[in-house]
């Protein structure tokens, strides 16, 4: 029979499906209503109501943000971009895959979300490179992304959340049930293995198919920077390291003369010496030994360097950190009416000197100039195309001088910290690999690596943190406790097993639990669904005579498998750039859960 106690919280989760259903008022608000509510009605007790703040849940995905920011830092996914494209050697099929194998694994120790935000400027620089449009790229991305997350128990907000929940329920199960133990760092990968081949398998032979009639890239994102400014200004190509030998006619000759030559590519880069500098002076002077970073198409550059005895090298051994895209790139800027530049010359300005940054071109009333740019006068309205690193183009920003338009990294980018923020990473989860010490502990030791060792600053840190997923996250957790502590749960899952019929198959009432799950996360989120429904799926395995630890994990991995709307983050994260309409989200979308479904089933049933 129902008591006051199981109508106040199952009119709770009423309350909490029908707010983020209407979205009327933020998911953060609404969390912290229902905590409030919880702690006014006594349903969880007032030395209990703010625990889910310091909980393992909770500080595990702190941790992971901030580990995922600190490799962000060092410029590894960039890195890993190149390495793709290298690896694919132009077959599309064979990029795809590698992307979506690659996502996957590193969605197994980072947030989904955070894995996403990654990978949107690395899967825009593979389709500006590829001509293929970014809707081809991000489905299929999202897909291996929230499939691999459940490779580790820290890979999704769910499993994170489950460890605590399977312990917290403990104290409600019925005498002479056995105790529900914490399940250790990487007990579900082998059901994130099936899962992630099983998107590989279908984007590689069926997907692949339905992506087609998105060919048309509906999709519009400020990193596609190189694509764009081939477009609208033809500066396009890679950059290219030119060695100046001893019979080169460029010795002794100033940068600037040298780009007054004919057929001169951008020269972008100067090394002379044991100095290395992007952007250097007109006036810095080319000696034999001196390394040129010149950009442009492959031929022209080739002819150039042909031309003048240089040495042409594809791979960037000099100048690899410089050209970093997380640390220096192209950008547009456009002068204001106030501008001190006005009527001035990049010649005059010494742009270069001042600043370390390139003028490229000018677009003027829709003509661009990019020949002896140097000696243009600049006008108000006029669009600058600079390129430099992207701490000099902030610092040069701040005199209003001129505005940048372009999206590109605010702040301050390591790639020299890539080994040790590597190293410091390998740390981490060699120690989660321990059963003695708790996941949560062993990523908070590598946050305190990371900061200590300057991979990231603490100021940095805190700007990581996406502090409404953690807010919403701690606020609903004790509302799981309610549905345990109350009977709630148990009632419900109770009344299930009375309605359905005798000698029903367990892996029939686990396929109805994974589904009511999945609708759950559709109204509420993945973490709202999970709270609500783990209490219910150990009692319905109590009830049923099924393991309770199995049922818990379906409701924890369920909860994630929502490709068919921008309910679930990282979906929400790819509509735009994409230009996916919520139609074409259900009709690719809804098969992908289905087969989410069915693996979870099978490869839970066969490890329990």
């Amino acid at each position: 029979m129902l008591t006051t106690d199981m109508k106040l919280v199952l009119g709770l989760v009423g309350f909490t499906m029908v707010m983020f259903l209407f979205e009327r008022i933020r998911a953060d608000v609404v969390a912290l209503v229902v905590l409030v509510l919880l702690g006014l009605t006594g349903l969880v007790a007032p030395e209990d109501l703010f625990g889910g703040f310091s909980g393992n849940a909770v500080m595990s995905v702190i941790a992971t943000m901030i580990l995922g920011a600190g490799l962000d830092r060092t410029g590894a996914l960039n890195r890993l971009a190149a390495w793709l494209l290298r690896r694919s050697k132009g077959v599309e099929s064979r990029l795809l895959l590698l992307t979506q194998a690659i996502a996957g694994l590193n969605s197994s120790f980072m947030q989904n979300p955070s894995v996403m935000a990654l990978y949107l400027p690395v899967t825009s620089r593979l389709s500006s490179r590829t001509g293929l449009p970014l809707s081809r790229f991000l489905l299929p991305l999202a897909v291996a992304i929230v499939m691999g997350g459940s490779l580790t128990m820290v890979g999704t907000s769910p499993l994170i959340l489950l460890n605590d929940l399977l312990v917290s329920s403990n104290a409600n199960l019925p005498s002479g049930a056995a105790t529900l133990e914490p399940l250790h760092m990487f007990a579900p990968m082998p059901i994130g293995l099936a899962l992630l081949g099983a998107g590989l398998l279908y984007f590689r032979y069926f997907g692949d198919k339905r992506l087609a009639q998105y060919d048309v890239d509906r999709g519009v994102t400020p990193a596609r920077t190189q694509s764009y400014f081939a477009r609208a200004y033809g500066i396009e190509g890679d950059v290219y390291e030119l060695t100046v030998t001893a019979d080169s006619p460029l010795v002794g000759m100033s940068l600037g003369e040298a780009e007054a030559t004919r057929g001169s590519p951008l020269l972008l880069a100067l090394k002379t010496g044991n100095e290395s500098r992007l952007a250097p002076p007109a006036d810095a002077r080319i000696w034999v030994g001196s390394v040129i970073g010149a950009m442009g198409e492959r031929q022209q550059v080739a002819d150039f360097a042909q031309n003048n005895f240089l040495r042409m090298s594809t791979r960037l051994r000099t100048f690899g950190d410089l050209f970093n895209p997380s640390r220096a790139g192209i950008a547009e800027a456009v002068v204001p009416p106030t501008s001190q530049y006005l009527g001035k010359s990049q010649a005059e300005l010494q742009l270069r000197k001042q600043y370390g940054i390139s003028l490229l071109a000018v677009n003027r009333d829709k003509t661009v100039h990019r020949e002896n740019v140097r000696q243009l006068p600049l006008r108000a309205g006029d669009m600058l195309v600079l390129h430099g690193i992207w701490q000099d183009l902030a610092q040069a920003a701040e005199n209003k001088d001129f505005v940048v338009v372009t999206d590109y990294p605010k702040g301050e980018q390591r790639p020299h910290k890539f080994k040790l923020a590597i190293g410091i990473f390998a740390v981490t989860m060699l120690l989660a690999l321990s059963t003695r010490i708790p996941v949560s502990i062993a990523l908070m030791t590598g946050v305190a690596g990371m900061l200590v060792a300057g991979v990231l600053h603490i100021d940095e840190a805190y700007a990581s943190i996406n502090w409404k997923t953690v807010f919403v996250m701690a606020c609903l957790i004790p509302l799981g406790w309610a549905m345990d502590s109350s009977g709630a749960a148990a009632w419900i899952a109770g009344h299930t097993i009375e309605q359905m019929p005798e000698d029903m198959p367990l892996p029939v009432l686990e396929i109805a639990l994974g589904l009511l799950t999945t609708l759950f996360s559709l109204v509420i989120g993945h973490v709202g669904a999970t709270i609500v429904m783990v209490p219910m799926g150990i009692n319905l395995a109590l009830a049923a005579g099924g393991n309770p630890t199995a049922f818990a994990l379906m409701v924890a991995l369920s909860a994630s498998n929502n490709f068919m709307t921008a309910s679930n983050p990282v979906m929400s994260m790819i509509t735009g750039p994409a230009g996916y309409q919520p139609r074409d989200l259900w009709r690719l979308g809804a098969p992908l859960s289905l087969l989410y479904l069915i693996v979870v089933v099978i490869a839970v049933n066969i490890m329990f």
